[in-house]
């Protein structure tokens, strides 16, 4: 595997690739647009491509598309340097042996290739691939650019090539779903995509929830009903919290994905299961497996494919790109016109150990913007969980009563993920009460 194709309108990052792995024993073209990349592909074919997937005639993933459909057997790299999900998941989804963003290293082009040595040392050849699947609708933005968040990438995209079972690991706030959907998204943006939480509910309810019921079946069962699975499709069934399934259920669940049927409870009929099942846990399954309180037959069918999901503190460095994400998208939801954060609030995000992962750091913005005056968020509107419910933040000074109530209610329903009965608890009023006051200050769930 000597002989490179590099096609990218970087004529600078080419010449510099060229004349350092000229000196590691590698030939390497270069080819500034798509038709000329053709060119020198048809003269030569390489051992290994890279490609950009922005190129002055052309798309990138048309490039690949027709690429892998032509010469299956040369592998491809996608080399980029913009924050783009969902080209990163389709361009894996399409047939790319790897995705490197730049800046990178030369480096990373030698271990691409040593990686491709030890893989297809044992790989058999092959003369046949099936054809690209149509390009996905855009997917939800997993936003990121540390190392671990690409490698995630770039696994959802192989995952969604095919319909095996995939767990989702990841603490609370990660953005297990997130996942899912991205996966779900990338294969049949078409199809239904139907979410459970398996701890939210009380083992009954959750049966019929999943299996729906026929009318009878129980007290309060005055018409049929239609459960998840049979909602979904040929869609995707997303389980999250897998690992807090009541165990009977769990021995239901492993008959649906052994024999990919089920019945409605109270029924005889047998319908079959079509869709694709993914599954998420903040839990150590394997650690539950020992302790008999998940069960092992189960773990396997479940864990075909895994996906870890690292946690906020892990990734530091996409702090700055979250916040900002946030403060656009949160800022757009909540009518506020708020563009910057200031290097000392920016400074109090870094320093904070994100306990609540994703979801915290959505939280903590959409209370900065909520008391912030100014089109900037300064250090005293960041203000994290702990600190808000025990002493008034610095912001409050010198507003009304009505404008201090209002921000308070609005920080214990963020606080407590918009539950009315929790957060009127909190408040010490009825959940009536607190539904008149939501409508007076004309609030709104952030996510609604």
């Amino acid at each position: 595997m000597r002989n490179i194709l590099i096609i990218d309108d970087d004529e600078a990052l080419c010449r510099s690739i060229q004349i350092i792995m000229k000196t590691k024993g590698y030939t390497v073209r270069t080819a500034c647009t798509a038709a000329e990349g053709w060119n020198q592909l048809n003269a030569e074919a390489p051992d290994l491509m890279l490609l950009d997937l922005v190129l002055p005639d052309t798309d990138g993933l048309e490039v690949l598309e027709k690429l892998v459909q032509k010469h299956p057997d040369i592998p491809i790299v996608i080399v980029s340097g913009r924050q783009d999900m969902a080209a990163t998941i389709t361009a894996m989804r399409h047939g790319a042996y790897d995705y490197l963003r730049k800046p990178f290293d030369v480096d990373d082009i030698e271990l691409t290739i040593e990686k491709m040595r030890r893989e297809f040392h044992h790989e058999e050849a092959t003369t046949e691939k099936p054809a690209p699947p149509p390009a996905p609708a855009p997917p939800r933005e997993i936003v990121g650019t540390d190392p671990k968040i690409l490698e995630l990438l770039k696994q959802i995209g192989r995952f969604s090539r095919s319909r095996v079972n995939v767990l989702i690991h990841g603490e609370s706030g990660s953005g297990k779903e997130l996942v899912a959907r991205a996966m779900h998204e990338a294969a049949s943006p078409e199809k239904p995509f139907v979410a459970i939480n398996c701890s939210a509910l009380v083992p009954t309810l959750l049966e019929s929830e999943l299996f729906g019921h026929e009318k009878g079946a129980f007290t309060g069962a005055d018409r049929q009903k239609m459960g998840k699975l049979e909602l979904a499709a040929d869609g995707t069934v997303f389980f999250d919290e897998i690992g807090d399934m009541d165990p009977d259920l769990q021995a239901k669940l492993l008959r649906v994905l052994q024999e990919q049927t089920f019945e409605r409870v109270g029924g005889n009929q047998e319908l079959r299961f079509r869709g694709r099942a993914i599954f998420a846990t903040h839990r150590n399954l394997a650690e539950r497996v020992r302790e008999g309180t998940f069960r092992e037959d189960l773990y396997y069918r479940v864990a075909v494919g895994e996906l870890r999901l690292p946690p906020l503190r892990e990734r530091p460095s996409d702090i700055p790109l979250l916040a900002h994400h946030f403060l656009r998208t949160l800022g757009q939801r909540l009518g506020r016109q708020v563009d910057e954060i200031s290097a000392a609030a920016m400074a109090r995000l870094l320093d904070h150990p994100w306990p609540g992962n994703v979801r915290e750091l959505e939280n903590v913005i959409t209370r900065a913007i909520a008391l912030t005056e100014s089109p900037l968020i300064l250090p005293e509107h960041i203000n994290f969980l702990g600190s808000i419910l025990e002493t008034p933040p610095a912001a409050l000074l010198g507003k009304t009563l009505a404008q201090a109530e209002k921000i308070h209610i609005q920080c214990i329903l963020l606080a407590e993920g918009w539950n009315i009965t929790r957060s009127a608890r909190t408040l010490d009023i009825s959940p009536t009460t607190l539904r008149k006051k939501i409508t007076d200050y004309s609030l709104a769930r952030p996510n609604a």
